[in-house]
């Protein structure tokens, strides 16, 4: 009776056990959102001294993005992107963020948004030519390929993006984060930052991949004053650098 007894139990736990296994819901692979479209609106041409009207639709599937956190104009002339000014946007409606730039001088100029939207970040770049650029010589225009390659602006479809720190502190962490892309996608690559303080001392620092495209890394910087941040970017297929000026307090 007793084996009996032990039989019947055993079998009624198996048949408990099976029961719930059947109500429980198996897991499902997370379901990724939807990649932010980021349309860019650029003149092909202007004139000088002439406002220019920039405008970007930022959109998720169906949806207007009418929360990004960043919708910022970059404009620099071919050749100096190291003397590139940055321009905030306006915040229409429907997705829409404009902004307007003066040009000063002839030549063509190139016009780059950085959106930042939900976690994700897109800067599609587009060219417009201000009043007659074809003044420009052969040898202005060796000039520039060789900047160009000084600033992560020779190879074609590479863009870069060094989020500047707004308040950075000696002897206290600071988040160095560059967005990288390739014809539009997230570039994978080796990233370096180069720091050279204003008495020319340098120290490397490697970043981690936090998201695909995006190269982060916290630094100390040891002294207030004005450091040199150097970007390298390295894979197969480019070796790049782009510099910029953190300052300290």
């Amino acid at each position: 009776m007793k084996r009996f007894g032990m039989f019947v139990m055993s079998t009624a736990m198996i048949g408990i056990l099976a029961g719930c296994g059947q109500d429980e819901e198996v897991p499902t692979e997370a379901v990724l959102p939807e990649p932010i479209e980021v349309e860019l609106t650029v003149p092909e041409q202007g004139n000088v001294n002439e406002p220019v009207f920039i405008t970007t639709h930022v959109t998720q599937g169906e949806e207007n993005v009418d929360d990004a956190s960043e919708v910022e104009y970059e404009i620099w002339e071919e050749g100096k992107k190291e003397d590139s000014i940055h321009v905030e946007s306006t915040h229409d409606k429907d997705g829409i963020y404009s902004a307007e730039n003066t040009f000063e001088t002839d030549g063509m100029y190139h016009v780059q948004v950085h959106v930042t939207a939900r976690g994700m970040h897109v800067m599609p770049k587009k060219q417009i030519q201000i009043g007659d650029a074809s003044h420009q010589s052969d040898e202005h225009e060796s000039a520039q390929d060789d900047q160009h390659h000084e600033h992560g602006d020779g190879v074609e479809g590479l863009s870069l993006h060094f989020m500047q720190p707004e308040s950075a502190k000696a002897a206290t962490d600071t988040v160095l984060m560059t967005h990288a892309q390739l014809d539009g996608k997230a570039l994978k690559a080796q990233v370096r930052y180069e720091i050279i303080s204003a008495d020319k001392e340098t120290t490397w620092v490697d970043t981690d991949e936090a998201k695909p495209g995006e190269y982060t890394a916290n630094y100390q910087f040891p002294k207030a004053g004005s450091y040199q941040v150097i970007i390298h970017i390295e894979n197969e297929e480019i070796h790049e650098h782009e510099e910029h000026t953190v300052e300290v307090k």
